[in-house]
């Protein structure tokens, strides 16, 4: 462990079933009118026009951004941040996956701060004015972004996502509704679960763990474990709706501050270069990045291994570990995720661009904190692995 650590979180957290009606009261103590920052599938669901109404309650003007697509990147943010000062905004709100909030981050930061969002990366530009209040209601169970001091923007003028982490762009308030999940489909409810499990995974892995995030990472692996294949067999299931929504909360407070590792380092430039949404290529890394960190973190795989199969306490650090890697495996053959070639990346164009993927994956940074710590050639290789990687039909131990 570090010889010291520090753990932040968002000022409030508001957890539960209709936390969502929250909003109104929030949102009057701290501005007047809020841009809300989202997309064109929440206003279709009905989410925005609920949104507007709880804060038209208290008194709260707003005006709406809908045009967070895909993942995040700086174009929206100048979009939204034009719309935001020219509509006189005091509030940003994010409503919708992690791409509407990474972008409301950027917002807050950026409207008092000024210059461009790649500008804080890497802290080359210290944040010096405080944000715009942000309050960010997530409706996914995955990202975690909502208590997170990171943002991931894709430049768009050179096709690299840029990792940004300073405790300015951790949201004010975050209000985790499961009941705003429920409408999540099948695909997004596995991408985003392996997401919430990937992050939990690295937290605990990772050479930045403290014991303030291996609590948070250890409850957000048993909750996750135990509830995403009802949650994406069965979405009405509120029970394990909110357990997921639970445990993607709790996997991202670990993450954001004991940071995440190689599966978030190679996934980047995946999503930068070959558009695959965050979740999906999180969850096509994970079996093949824990078979090669293996060796290096036997003991605490063996404690993710016990998870999966309380049977294995009695069985060797070894052997737990083991379990642990193939029962991941088997979890993201349940859940039908793809390998790249399956997904659709095209293997020319994958050859093209591997070595800068793996430059890129080694420049953001995450890749130093895994326990095992790849060499560019050893990041080459592992992007092939997973570009043909094969999970498992069933799991034997």
């Amino acid at each position: 462990m570090q010889n010291f650590a520090v753990f932040r979180t968002p000022k409030s957290i508001f957890y539960g079933r209709s936390a969502f009606k929250n909003i109104g009261k929030e949102a009057a103590s701290r501005g007047k009118k809020a841009l809300i920052v989202s997309d064109k599938i929440m206003e279709d669901l009905g989410y925005i026009e609920n949104c507007r109404n709880l804060l038209r309650n208290t008194g709260v003007n707003s005006v709406v951004y809908l045009g967070v697509n895909s993942e995040p990147t700086d174009v929206y943010v100048a979009e939204a941040l034009a719309l935001f000062k020219q509509e006189n905004c005091d509030l940003v709100i994010s409503l919708g996956g992690g791409s509407c909030i990474d972008t409301a981050k950027s917002i807050a930061v950026v409207a008092t701060n000024g210059g461009y969002v790649g500008d804080y990366m890497g802290e080359k530009k210290m944040v010096e004015n405080p944000p715009i209040p942000h309050i960010s209601i997530p409706t996914t169970a995955g990202t975690g972004s909502e208590a997170t001091d990171a943002t991931v923007i894709t430049n768009t003028t050179n096709d690299v996502k840029m990792m940004i982490k300073q405790p300015a762009f951790m949201p004010e308030v975050a209000i985790v509704d499961p009941l705003l999940t429920v409408t999540s489909p099948k695909s997004v409810t596995s991408a985003t679960g392996v997401d919430a499990l990937s992050h939990a995974i690295e937290a605990y892995l990772s050479r930045k763990a403290h014991p303030m995030t291996d609590t948070l990472a250890l409850s957000a692996m048993k909750l996750i474990v135990a509830n995403l294949l009802t949650a994406y067999h069965d979405g009405e299931n509120i029970d394990a709706r909110e357990a997921m929504s639970l445990g993607s909360l709790q996997a991202g407070m670990a993450f954001s501050n004991a940071s995440v590792c190689l599966v978030h380092g190679m996934s980047r430039p995946i999503g930068a270069l070959f558009h695959v949404p965050h979740g999906i290529s999180n969850a096509m890394l994970l079996p093949a990045v824990l078979e090669f960190s293996k060796e290096a973190c036997i003991d605490r795989l063996a404690d993710m291994g016990r998870i999966f199969d309380p049977e294995s306490r009695t069985l060797t650090n070894e052997k737990a570990a083991e379990i642990a890697v193939c029962s991941v495996k088997e979890l993201c053959r349940k859940l039908s995720i793809p390998n790249l070639k399956g997904w659709g990346i095209d293997q020319e164009e994958f050859e093209r661009v591997v070595e800068k993927m793996a430059v890129d994956a080694i420049a953001s940074g995450s890749p130093g904190n895994n326990p095992r710590i790849p060499t560019h050639s050893e990041l080459v290789e592992l992007y092939h692995t997973c570009y043909h990687y094969q999970f498992l039909k069933e799991t034997k131990v």
